[in-house]
């Protein structure tokens, strides 16, 4: 038995001024572009719990347009895909069954929309890959797969969570690896489609579990950079700590994503730079506390970080951690003012790093259920738009088209090779003075 792991990726725009604007600012959609080229860790997570008497091949399919027949001779197919990519994920499963091959259709989009995923699967798995895989496997087997395979009431322990099949991949192809310490969120904010949607119960990874899973990279990559792909990486301090304290013996380079808390946690921050932390992307989402407001939907966190903005990005980035800030354009609450005001605060906050977004009512997000309800859904099912940077929805304070440029607009600003420039020259200034002012503590101390 062989069974292909197709994953989709190359997920880019599809408003055509922007997709040109991306060929000629080098910063703009920098960080999507690594999202997109990053492996399915998903899928790679099932390889390591799939038999060795099965055959396994692991296949990226970036355009199906260009794809002449199909990816590989297999005799069962698992396809994962993002909800921009879906379309040609159905297409390209609608080829493998008529070509006889059994597909399995998972992930978030498929988790959201079941019956519509298939309607192009012979399975369907909802939920957690994890608790359901070994009994698709043994229904394979004996030739009795099952339509649906639904996890949603069996949540998965991490501590059996087994280390990826690193190995299927070609490590030349990517410029990260991925590695996941925690699943869920402590915050529900209205928009995420990460993993939350899937584990709607927040959970760690053993630090044990991580540290195999690091060492296994190296044993394929010895200068490996990681990405810890987790919705909030340090919402858990003191696991945090302790994977960092592991970490730091590793000798690795790492990029992650987590919330603005870790501003007010100075240890915290020091084993994170003495680990290897290149970068951290924080959601600060919006400069404005009206288009904050609700957005958590526990105990509207996001707003009450609002003021500190300014000096937890110091504070952080004077420990040597250089943050990318990610903030969404077209949230209630704000209007044409907001693209402005962005572009005044990441000259002004001293940021290494900015990422902007246009705001996306992915499938299965109480976002996309609210605008539905209101009518303000522009295009049903219109999967193909929910890549962060086309417009599928009636902002509250603006035109769809006033959106649309003046996020164009943005781009050129922000992404100029002079504002990159000035504030990387910025970052590395105030490390400067950081590193002069401690110099000048210690001397005084040894006096």
């Amino acid at each position: 038995m062989k069974l292909g792991l197709i994953a989709m990726s190359g997920v880019r725009a599809y408003d055509k001024e922007l997709t040109q604007l991306g060929l000629t600012l080098p910063g703009f959609v920098e960080r999507s572009k690594v999202i997109a080229s990053l492996p399915s860790l998903g899928l790679l997570t099932l390889a390591g719990m799939t038999p060795h008497d099965i055959e396994l091949e692991y296949v990226e399919v970036d355009d199906l347009e260009k794809l002449e027949g199909l990816p590989g001779n297999f005799d069962i197919v698992a396809i994962s895909s993002f909800s921009a990519q879906i379309k040609q994920a159905y297409a390209l499963a609608d080829r493998y069954r008529a070509a006889g091959t059994c597909v399995i259709l998972g992930g978030l989009h498929v988790t959201a929309l079941p019956e519509e995923a298939g309607r192009h699967a012979d399975c369907v798995v909802i939920g957690e890959g994890e608790p359901m895989w070994p009994q698709v496997i043994r229904d394979l087997k004996r030739n009795q797969l099952q339509p649906v395979y639904d996890s949603r009431s069996k949540p998965f322990d991490l501590a059996n969570a087994p280390i990826p099949r690193f190995e299927l991949l070609d490590p030349e192809r990517y410029n990260r690896l991925t590695v996941q310490t925690q699943r869920g969120c402590v915050f529900d904010c209205e928009f995420c489609a990460s993993s939350i949607r899937l584990s709607p119960t927040f959970k760690v990874k053993p630090v044990a579990k991580v540290i195999d899973e690091i060492r296994h990279i190296k044993t394929l990559w010895p200068k490996a950079f990681i990405e810890f792909a987790d919705d909030n990486t340090f919402a858990n301090k003191k696991h945090g700590k302790e994977l960092l304290k592991a970490v730091n013996k590793e000798n690795i380079r790492w990029f992650t994503e987590t919330d603005i808390s870790i501003a007010q946690d100075d240890d915290l921050l020091s084993l994170m730079r003495d680990s290897g932390c290149a970068q951290i992307l924080i959601g600060l989402e919006s400069t404005s506390l009206s288009g904050l407001r609700g957005l958590e939907r526990k105990s509207d966190w996001k707003a009450k970080q609002h003021d500190d903005y300014f000096a937890a990005i110091r504070n952080i980035q004077e420990h040597g951690i250089s943050v990318n800030g990610c903030f969404v354009l077209g949230l209630d609450g704000t209007g044409n003012e907001s693209f402005r005001d962005i572009a005044t605060f990441a000259e002004e906050s001293g940021l290494y790093e900015v990422q902007i977004t246009i705001l996306t009512p992915f499938p299965g997000t109480p976002l996309y259920s609210r605008l539905e309800d209101c009518g303000r859904i522009l295009r049903k099912d219109a999967w193909e738009l929910c890549t962060l940077f086309d417009v599928n929805f009636q902002p509250e304070n603006m035109s769809v088209s006033e959106l649309e440029e003046n996020f164009r607009k943005l781009v050129r600003t922000i992404y100029s090779e002079e504002a990159t420039r000035q504030r990387r020259h910025r970052f590395f200034k105030q490390l400067k003075r950081q590193k002069q002012k401690e110099y000048a503590n210690r001397s005084e101390d040894d006096e």
